[in-house]
């Protein structure tokens, strides 16, 4: 298995309310409220931290959860919002936020 990165896009309109996150995709318009874990996930997308150190650092400390059943969660997560703009993945370390749309790498 390789290793994901995922960066998030600055083509999106996005504000935090409390532990939510709302997001407007500019790609196709569509409206996301993210849950609190989706919304740490997100924040934490930096293109330079594997994902499975996000999802071990950032959602199994705070929560009950198997580290294997939060990393496929948060690959699903990230794949559907990549489908609409809003993060990009890759395989390799990512220069952080771009305004790119999102790439399967």
């Amino acid at each position: 298995m390789s290793e994901k990165y995922i960066s998030r896009s600055t083509t999106i309109a996005a504000r935090q309310l409390g532990d939510e996150m709302m997001m407007m995709s500019a790609a196709d318009s569509m409206l996301f409220t993210l849950n609190r874990t989706a919304t740490t996930i997100w924040l934490a997308a930096d293109g330079k931290t594997p994902l499975a150190e996000i999802v071990k650092k950032c959602v199994c400390t705070c929560q009950d959860v198997d580290p294997g059943v939060a990393y496929r969660d948060a690959v699903e997560f990230a794949e559907a919002l990549a489908q609409h703009g809003i993060l990009r993945i890759s395989d390799h370390p990512m220069n952080g936020l771009s305004g790119e749309k999102g790439e399967n790498s």
